[in-house]
């Protein structure tokens, strides 16, 4: 970690007493504009010089203003056009000071870069900064800028977010099977994809970045498509007639095979992202170790966990009333 402030070095402080410049009949102004044309320089016109226009700027003689007591050699005209020297209403000496001055919304502020070390997130390293800071006198603070800003806008955002996300799903699977129970079964799946995620980058040593929140939402992808495929299948075998736990067995048999022939074949396309080396690899372990452990746990778990949560839901929210058969009498 470093700064970008300079050490404190020497300078040339200028004290002007305003009451006496005022009291000599001078303009801040005036004095303004001589000690620019004095020790800087002044655009004061154009010229023409083959066919080009060329600014003028004015500004004084090396020879009187290489010393600090140049200044004497200065006057400013006052309202009545007399000449005032700058002793008469100014002091100077000579003084430390930190020759780069930093505002960050009008405040006086230092720029402090750095990066975490090996194996800390850089959610953790903000958090440190914060609390190191917090211990500071009154008067000083912290604000994020650049990466760091945005990753603090994006995580604040991150619950709303999958909250809404979530509540989508749910909706659309609710419309398209027209109840309520089922997509309370499908999104019960999801956490399990988040637990072989969350194991497979602690195994890894990764972090939790957005490559491990990108590999969260396909996990959760991939175990809602698992739930999808025998829920549904179960939801076809109860509409024709079977028990409960009957139709969701016979669900669990037709798509077994379906489900580990496809979860095996995308943890296959995956694979060369676990294993990359060279530029980049960094972001394809992340994505790829996470979706690989995502997709193992929501699957192989998921041909256990799914048909229960699917019982454990259909018996305890859905209420299903047999209509007695009523014989016809004719008459």
């Amino acid at each position: 970690m470093r700064h970008n402030g300079q050490a404190d070095a020497p300078q040339f402080q200028l004290d002007i007493d305003f009451e006496k410049a005022s009291a000599l009949g001078l303009d801040i102004a005036a004095i303004n504009s001589t000690l620019q044309a004095a020790w800087g320089s002044v655009y004061i016109d154009d010229f023409i010089d083959r066919g080009r226009v060329k600014r003028v700027y004015m500004e004084s003689d090396a020879p009187y203003r290489m010393m600090p007591e140049d200044f004497q050699l200065w006057p400013v005209r006052n309202g009545t056009g007399e000449m005032v020297p700058f002793s008469a209403f100014a002091s100077w000496h000579w003084d430390y000071g930190s020759p780069l001055l930093k505002h960050y919304n009008g405040v006086p502020a230092l720029e402090i870069l750095g990066e975490p070390a090996q194996g800390v997130s850089s959610g953790v390293a903000m958090a440190e900064m914060e609390a190191l800071v917090s211990q500071l006198p009154a008067g000083f603070g912290l604000e994020w800028t650049g990466l760091s800003y945005q990753e603090r806008e994006a995580g604040a955002q991150t619950p709303l977010l999958y909250t809404l996300s979530l509540l989508i799903v749910f909706l659309c699977l609710a419309a398209l099977y027209e109840s309520w129970s089922i997509p309370t079964s499908v999104l019960m799946v999801a956490p399990l994809g988040i637990l072989g995620i969350a194991l497979a980058a602690t195994l890894r040593g990764l972090e939790r970045d957005v490559y491990f929140q990108v590999a969260m939402l396909t996990t959760i992808g991939l175990t809602s498509k698992n739930a999808i495929l025998i829920i549904s299948f179960a939801k076809d075998n109860l509409e024709k007639g079977m028990e409960l736990v009957e139709a969701t067995m016979q669900a669990v048999r037709d798509r077994f095979r379906p489900i580990i022939m496809t979860s095996l074949a995308f943890g296959m396309g995956v694979t060369p992202l676990v294993l990359a080396s060279g530029a980049g690899s960094g972001a394809q372990h992340a994505i790829g170790t996470g979706v690989l452990g995502g997709m193992l746990a929501g699957a192989f778990l998921g041909v256990f966990f799914i048909p229960l949560f699917f019982v454990v839901v259909q018996k305890t929210f859905v209420r299903r009333h047999r209509v007695p058969d009523i014989a016809q009498k004719g008459g």
